[in-house]
């Protein structure tokens, strides 16, 4: 099905030839099933289609946004006069749509995309400076590292264009106890769907695979601390002096392996301390270099462990280790192993990051590979033995380690935030989302009036809240969450998939060149 769109108007001249705003690319829908197509031809002919879709615009295109009913009033901190009244029946459809916010490209595609532009910018602030932190930061010490998961079984890979795994296990037998073979000679490409399958499922080790997965976090932690330790080590300091005079401050993000494990990409970047003026990203001390720290993280990452409590009534305490493929390279020095004539460039990294930050369990792996849906069960499995054996035991499910494990099996056991920072990497992103919001206040105000917006009006977009001259107070009700029908949501999905592509289109164009 394809919804044509009217042709462009005077107001959209900074589109240009975008191919996309003409009266023969309409909307793509494909796949819609009979109930979807109905649902969409009654909303493109119904009376209210117009502020259905001033809505869906001024939302971004969210796929499940959230309706609310109330009011608001915006107040002058100082003088107590009310400056503007706000209620949501001025709405077209009579309730207030906000954007769901959600990070996973998979469930809202247009928010996430906000996500990861957000992420982008924090990410790249602590690279090479901008939305309050100094461009100095640009000449710390500076190392991308990926930390991956051990192995709980062979499994089918791409190895670099190599056979998959032509001799099979070492000081092994050819043949597993189950009648299959330790070895593949296969060379798998991009989109196998033998990928990330293990060469035999009742060798994986299902139950530790769980286990690491659901404290990967907790790994995590640990190498961040047991980092401080082995830079001190290095130069000769104790853990407090090194505090004194240095920082270690990073950025990482959680990525889903095609066998179901999670792997952590990090920027870790080394600062000096707080000098007197308050700069929290002072140059970092003599003798710490992007070297330096690449041993750091590769010596810690190797060191650090943790004994998960059993997963069962008697079962095994596993002590959990990341896995030995540790990837730490100065972020300025080295070269994309993808390409190894470029260099790494710190946008790239950014960039990289960002994106990971926005996926999922199901967007990173595939959801009928028959090793995430055994993995899947032993979830289900396991969760129903804890409650069987809390309840014989008469003990509160909730005090057990793996409480709320069902809670998290659509992400394959991983519990943790799929990005975050240190405090002082750079600007949160908090403060970016109310940027965001004081902009867009800015920018209605500036169009009510009739008065172009001044970009010197702009500099304090990212000022803490205690600067704000203004104060709004609502009373608000939630009303339901999504649109009133899925062929509402299709729309608004086909919608921000053309604003993707308008936006990628734009990104494209070469830039004006100014005198």
């Amino acid at each position: 099905m394809t919804v044509q769109q009217s042709s462009p108007t005077s107001r959209h001249a900074d589109r240009g030839t975008f191919p996309g705003y003409s009266d023969d690319a309409g909307l793509d829908l494909p796949d819609l099933t009979p109930r979807l197509e109905r649902e969409i031809t009654d909303r493109l002919i119904s009376r209210d289609f117009d502020a259905w879709a001033t809505t869906a615009a001024r939302v971004g295109h969210c796929a499940k946004p959230i309706r609310l009913h109330g009011y608001s009033q915006t107040i002058n901190v100082t003088t107590g006069e009310v400056l503007g009244f706000y209620s949501s029946d001025e709405e077209p459809l009579g309730v207030l749509h906000v954007r769901c916010g959600n990070r996973r490209a998979a469930d809202c595609p247009s928010c996430s995309r906000v996500y990861a532009a957000d992420t982008f910018h924090l990410i790249r602030a602590g690279v090479v400076g901008g939305k309050g932190v100094p461009h100095t930061v640009s000449e710390n010490p500076l190392v991308f590292a990926t930390l991956t998961a051990p192995s709980f079984g062979p499994v089918h890979g791409t190895r670099n264009g190599r056979r998959c795994r032509p001799y099979g296990a070492k000081d092994q037998a050819e043949w597993c106890p189950h009648g299959r073979s330790r070895s593949c000679h296969a060379t798998h490409v991009d989109g196998d769907p033998l990928l990330g399958q293990p060469l035999c499922g009742d060798c994986y080790d299902y139950p530790s695979h769980i286990v690491w997965q659901w404290w990967a976090p907790e790994l995590w932690r640990r190498f961040t601390i047991a980092l401080r330790r082995v830079l001190a080590r290095m130069l000769g300091v104790s853990r407090h002096r090194l505090a004194r005079i240095a920082t270690v401050q990073f950025a990482k993000v959680a990525e889903y392996q095609l066998r179901g494990l999670v792997h952590f990409h990090a920027l870790v970047r080394v600062d000096g301390k707080t000098t007197e003026d308050g700069d929290t990203h002072a140059a970092a001390p003599v003798g710490i270099t992007a070297a330096l720290l690449s041993t750091a993280i590769e010596t810690a990452a190797a060191a650090v462990w943790f004994e998960a409590p059993p997963l069962l009534g008697g079962d095994l305490v596993r002590r959990l280790r990341f896995g030995s493929q540790v990837d730490a390279r100065p972020v300025r020095d080295a070269h994309r192993t993808d390409d190894p004539e470029q260099q790494l460039e710190a946008e790239q990294v950014a960039g990289y990051l960002a994106k990971y930050a926005t996926k999922s369990a199901t967007d990173s792996t595939d959801t009928t590979s028959p090793h995430l849906h055994r993995l899947r069960a032993t979830i289900a499995q396991t969760v129903a033995r804890q409650h069987i054996e809390a309840a014989a035991a008469d003990a509160p499910m909730a005090e057990h380690p793996y409480a709320l494990l069902g809670k998290w099996a659509h992400m394959l056991g991983f519990r943790g935030h799929f990005s975050s920072k240190s405090r002082r990497y750079s600007v949160t992103l908090g403060r970016l989302r109310r940027a965001r919001v004081r902009f867009q206040r800015r920018l209605a105000a500036a169009k009510t009036e009739g008065r172009t917006l001044d970009a010197r009006d702009l500099e304090d977009l990212l000022a803490d809240d205690d600067t704000e001259t203004t104060l709004v107070v609502g009373q608000w009700t939630y009303a339901g969450s999504g649109w009133d029908t899925d062929g509402d949501a299709e729309l608004a999905r086909a919608a921000a998939a053309r604003a993707r592509e308008h936006a990628q289109w734009r990104a494209a164009q070469p830039r004006k060149q100014t005198n």
